[in-house]
């Protein structure tokens, strides 16, 4: 006992304990104060901040146009290109004081920047690689947008945020690996990590996740990421940009590319595409930033350019929000084909996505139909099988193109750039392609660094951006959206939506809202029963944010085109007539804003042959012309039959009804064997052979193919059945309407899909 006592009561021992504790405590306190750094509350963030309106598209010209008539007036970089990459590196000159001019041809985010994956990650996958081969460049990578992901967080924190994202295992030997993968991704975050990832039982994640499929659930692993509202984020870059000084405008493209004596840029020939003006701008360096469209530029500057851009096509889908609960996504990280598909809570709703395959260089990808369906049978894979995962329930699909590129100063041999490639031409022109969301703003510091030494700039400071609060963060907290519904009696709702995608311009919007007329709520109305988007949203866009066309508005001010395509069809006439009254469109332009935004909305996922709303008269002479229009259509002779289509409700008010007086005119008495009452003993079936022939007494059924009804009956369960009741009869034609409208490929053979490789699978486009 003596000897057990001085062993206890050594001073190693107490040395050891004393070690012991303080390690303990401090590692409680780092645990403790671990997470993401919310800014502060304050008495001032219940207040507007000091009103600031940026200068008007045609004051933004007007510099445009200066600068071809005065030394003086000259930029130090024209930026091509207003997507993230762009708009990032416009932000990142003016920081250090540099004149900066970007001019984009569509609009701010239109292309690939509006239609990503929304996250802001590091890459699992990419981790994985880097482990598993070895390969010091994927780890680089990882490294470099987890400390990204940390200050993308922080200078945007309303359009930005944490989101838990979780692993389903149905092995378990997958246990650890996944474990260990996840933890070490945090540990390679280090001090920048946002929450640790952790372990769930199969109980727990069915409660969390209550859409999951059971059998054979494991557990889950779940680790954090970010998410964002991608478009909206590529607007407060350039209000940012335009808040240090810089001149921006949408909508107006480079034709040309002006030389000097020496062979070397000097400027740009630049067109209006709302009013077709052209005229000149000089810049002493000119900075590509176009993404899928580098080589359109490239060619501008010479003629014998070899494409270096290899676009991939990813698309994803919207979902309604019971697919998914609202503050944890899913990761499926071995699908059919090797890719990884992300099922995630976004704006209300849920995404999913993606896939990867070649395609052409255009303005507005569609979405096939093939990629489609892949995505939405991936989906049922890891979801319950009493959830019926139906094409009706794709609220929108959207295609974006990656723009993957090739190094043109690299040998032949070498393979596509895993993250971004800066190359300088001979003439100086500077092209920055690649990359992702997460890493734009690495990606400008970069793209400025070079600039500066090549086009001999000289900047006041250096690079600021890793500390720049992006427009709306400063009067911003997460309790901000309670203050706008004490002061404009919003719905709770709105405000939130408001806060999170405004930030302190919230309140700027809030001032522009007309009363409802209601007892509540008092101001803020909708442009869609079912989604958060208010009336005063469209005339902020249009004072506030640069918005020139419908689709701006619908797809990139606000998200209806990505969250309902058809919502944001019916949304159409008061936003066009909303923007007529901002910017006095005559009727024919708004007329031709229809046609477009509907035209838009064909390539997001819009049903086909979904009818398009009329634009309201906006005097007598419009409504007598709408009058007439409508009598001259109600008196044609042609009456067409209405088109099967697909929805979220099989089907339609009283189609129920209709099947069951078809069903009660062909069925037959079929008697049940037993010796209960006769009524009782009798069912009336329907034979499955003439389901066909029954159903060609409706409109829409007469064109379904044969192998559609093999497939519905398979799928329905029906395959090995001579009968069918009067609810499988209603099942089968609820699942004939959803495959009818699926396109007829030409193709004989069966197209294999191809594994992805990780670099063009960690997270969409």
């Amino acid at each position: 006992m003596s000897a057990l006592r001085r062993v206890l009561f050594s001073r190693r021992t107490l040395a050891y304990v004393s070690a012991g504790t303080l390690g303990m405590t401090g590692a409680g306190y780092w645990y403790l104060n671990s997470g993401p750094a919310y800014p502060a509350s304050t008495k001032e963030t219940r207040r507007p901040p000091p009103p600031w309106t940026p200068p008007s598209r045609e004051q933004m010209l007007e510099s445009l146009r200066r600068s071809s008539i005065s030394a003086d007036e000259e930029f130090d970089l024209l930026v091509v290109g207003g997507g993230a990459t762009g708009a990032g590196v416009a932000v990142d000159a003016v920081s250090r004081g540099l004149k900066v001019a970007l001019v984009e041809k569509d609009d701010f985010s239109a292309g690939t920047s509006s239609k990503s994956t929304k996250l802001v990650h590091g890459g699992v996958r990419y981790l994985q690689k880097a482990v598993f081969e070895l390969d010091y460049e994927q780890y680089k990578l990882v490294r470099e947008a987890l400390h990204e992901r940390r200050i993308f967080l922080q200078t945007a924190p309303y359009l930005s945020s944490m989101l838990p994202i979780m692993l389903p295992i149905y092995k378990y030997w997958q246990v650890p690996y996944y474990f260990a993968g996840c933890k070490m991704y945090d540990i390679l975050a280090g001090k920048e990590n946002m929450e640790t990832s952790y372990l769930m039982s199969k109980g727990k994640a069915l409660e969390t996740f209550p859409m999951l499929k059971s059998d054979g659930l494991v557990g889950a692993v779940v680790y954090y990421d970010g998410q964002h509202n991608d478009s909206r984020m590529n607007v407060a870059l350039i209000l940012t940009a335009v808040r240090h000084g810089a001149i921006v405008a949408n909508h107006c493209e480079v034709t040309q590319l002006e030389k000097g004596s020496n062979g070397k840029l000097n400027g740009a020939r630049v067109k209006d595409n709302l009013t077709g003006k052209e005229w000149n701008v000089r810049a002493k360096g000119i900075i590509n930033a176009t993404g899928p469209f580098s080589d359109a530029l490239l060619t501008l500057d010479n003629p014998d350019h070899k494409p270096i851009v290899q676009p991939s096509a990813g698309i994803h889908i919207t979902l309604p929000n019971y697919y998914s609960p609202r503050k944890m996504g899913l990761l499926d990280p071995a699908t059919s084909d090797g890719r990884v598909i992300f099922f995630l809570p976004w704006e209300g709703n849920t995404i999913a996505g993606t896939t990867d395959s070649p395609a052409p260089v255009e303005s507005e990808p569609h979405a096939q139909e093939d990629d489609i369906r892949w995505v939405l049978d991936e989906v049922r894979h890891y979801l319950s099988p009493d959830i019926k995962v139906r094409r009706g329930d794709v609220l929108s699909a959207w295609s974006g193109l990656r723009p993957l590129v090739r190094n043109p100063s690299a040998s032949s041999t070498e393979g596509l750039v895993r993250n971004h490639m800066i190359h300088v031409s001979e003439s100086g022109l500077l092209t920055i392609a690649g990359g992702k969301w997460t890493t734009y703003r690495a990606m400008a510091e970069e793209t400025v660094d070079e600039a500066i030494k090549v086009f001999a700039l000289h900047p006041k400071n250096g690079c600021v951006t890793d500390q720049l609060r992006l427009v709306g963060s400063d009067g911003w907290s997460r309790n901000m959206f309670i203050g706008l519904i004490q002061r404009f009696g919003l719905e709770t709702e709105v405000a939130k939506h408001l806060s999170d995608n405004y930030g302190d311009r919230a309140w700027t919007v809030c001032s522009l809202a007309q009363p409802t007329g209601e007892t509540w709520p008092l101001h803020g109305v909708r442009l869609g029963r079912n989604y958060p988007y208010i009336e005063a949203e469209v005339r902020y866009a249009v004072r506030h944010e640069y918005a020139q066309t419908a689709v701006d508005v619908i797809a990139r001010r606000t998200r209806l085109a990505f969250l309902n395509a058809q919502v944001a069809l019916d949304a159409l006439p008061r936003v066009i007539q909303i923007m007529s009254e901002e910017l006095h469109w005559p009727r024919s332009r708004q007329k031709r804003e229809l046609e477009r935004a509907v035209g838009f909305l064909s390539s997001m996922g819009l049903a086909p042959g979904a009818p398009v709303p009329q634009l309201e008269p906006r005097n007598a002479l419009g409504q007598l012309e709408t009058g007439l229009w409508n009598l001259v259509k109600s008196g044609s002779a042609v009456v067409k039959k209405p088109a099967m289509t697909y929805s979220r409700a099989k089907f339609e008010a009283g189609e129920v009804d209709s099947l069951k007086q078809v069903f009660d005119r062909h069925c037959l008495p079929v008697s049940s064997g037993n010796n209960q009452s006769l009524h009782d003993s009798v069912e009336r079936k329907l034979n499955k052979e003439r389901i066909r022939e029954v159903l060609r007494e409706l409109p829409g059924y007469e064109g379904i193919r044969a192998k559609d009804y093999d497939y519905v009956f398979e799928e329905a369960g029906f395959a090995d059945r001579e009968d069918v009741d009067l609810d499988g009869f209603v099942e089968i034609c609820g699942s004939l309407k959803e495959v009818s409208f699926a396109p007829h490929s030409p193709k004989t053979t069966k197209v294999e899909r191809a594994r992805i490789p990780v670099e063009k699978s960690g997270g969409g486009v």
